[in-house]
């Protein structure tokens, strides 16, 4: 029987988990999963198995209760073993965890020590809604799979390139020199691999493009890429900064934090919490569901609307600000979870952009393909099109080009 190598992908988030196992020479998925709702009365678990080992995986209940990541993992460690038990001629290679932050450490693909461990485990504080998850996900892997070469690959690898005079903030320089104060950029691997996508699609070459990419999901961030590379990003220091999102305020005055500190004596935790989980949509109409809002928006409901309103002019605000610093703009991309299926945001996001060569063609924005959509009108300039993300073939693709495994 030929031995076929495999990659298991590990995608965190702050209360769910994705994870794909892909072959290693040519990306076909095996098997694909995800936990949503850790944390919860009731979590959503969902298999979806290559036919040729169906009978391999049992499928799991729909809802169940998983109170903490590190219950989760085990919970797909389960799903796994079937594959591995040495009848199926298939082994585990190494396994790759999507890291929200590299902070100033990590530029690369890097695989997994104790000291790598620590030095993620210090930037918590960084991206406290995803950090945590990440941290659980490596440390149950490294206990089940011990004997398996495990990588981090980082969410902020993709935006290295962004120049100087763009990553700086006009701060006093010991922040940036004596605590790496800066902008890292979040979402990397989204947009890296819709941009990928996208030059495909245009069947051009990637480093001939600039591209303005819209991650919208809970979280969400721009991205200006300019000739293939991450020149600008919404994102900052944490995942805090930039566009208005599920539970984060996004964009804010510097000085309000401070304000309320000094009007309320809350603690800086307590200030953190409030920025990162109770702020952004939740904050406005006490909901992150989009499809939610819009449907309480279209019943007249105020807050919603007002939401959206708050939602889509940030966008503008960023969509304008990268038309401009890249002077040519090849291609506007949504994905994520709102970005691929919230067609009012991507009609309401383009409105108004007509004189810069921007026109949605309203029927295909509301009939999508499966993998790549064009929903611009004939007559747009500039091509509008929704891409469905894959941040784990992307995790999979920076490993193995680390590994130079694709030569």
């Amino acid at each position: 029987m030929t031995t076929q190598s495999v990659i298991l992908v590990l995608n965190s988030g702050s209360s769910s988990v994705k994870y794909k196992l892909l072959q290693l020479k040519d990306e076909a998925v095996l098997l694909e999963g995800s936990i949503q709702g850790i944390g919860e009365s009731s979590a959503k678990h969902h298999v979806c198995v290559d036919k040729r080992f169906s009978d391999n995986v049992k499928q799991p209940e729909s809802s169940v209760v998983i109170n903490n990541h590190q219950a989760a993992f085990h919970v797909i460690a389960d799903d796994m073993q079937c594959f591995f038990n040495g009848a199926s001629g298939i082994q585990l290679y190494v396994i790759g965890h999507r890291v929200v932050h590299g902070g100033a450490q990590f530029f690369a693909p890097v695989e997994l020590n104790k000291d790598v461990l620590t030095t993620i485990e210090s930037y918590q504080h960084l991206a406290p809604q995803h950090l945590p998850g990440n941290i659980a996900g490596i440390k149950t892997c490294q206990e089940l799979f011990s004997q398996v070469r495990q990588f981090a690959v980082f969410d902020t690898d993709f935006h290295q390139t962004i120049p100087e005079h763009v990553y700086r903030y006009a701060v006093p320089d010991d922040w940036y020199k004596n605590h790496d104060v800066r902008r890292y950029g979040f979402h990397g691997l989204s947009h890296q691999y819709v941009a990928q996508q996208a030059a495909v699609y245009l069947d051009k070459p990637l480093n001939e493009l600039n591209l303005i990419t819209l991650h919208l999901g809970n979280g969400a961030s721009a991205c200006a890429i300019k000739n293939g590379q991450s020149f600008d990003t919404s994102m900052g220091f944490t995942p805090l900064q930039g566009l208005m999102m599920g539970n984060r305020s996004g964009d804010l005055d510097a000085a309000v934090p401070l304000y309320i500190q000094e009007q309320t004596g809350i603690s800086a935790e307590q200030l953190e919490h409030q920025l990162n989980f109770e702020s952004g949509l939740v904050a406005i109409t006490g909901s992150h569901n989009m499809a939610e809002i819009q449907h309480r928006a279209e019943q007249g409901d105020k807050e919603a609307s007002l939401a959206i309103q708050m939602y889509v002019h940030q966008l503008r605000r960023y969509i304008g600000a990268y038309m401009i610093s890249l002077g040519r703009v090849d291609a506007i991309i949504f994905t994520g979870g709102i970005g691929e299926n919230a067609a009012m945001i991507r009609a309401l996001a383009c409105d108004e952009l007509g004189r810069y060569g921007v026109v949605i063609n309203a029927e295909n924005n509301q009939k999508l393909k499966e993998t790549v959509s064009a929903v611009h009108h004939l007559r747009s300039d500039v091509p509008v099109l929704v891409i469905k993300t894959d941040e784990e073939k992307q995790i999979a693709r920076n490993i193995a080009m680390q590994l130079n495994l694709n030569k």
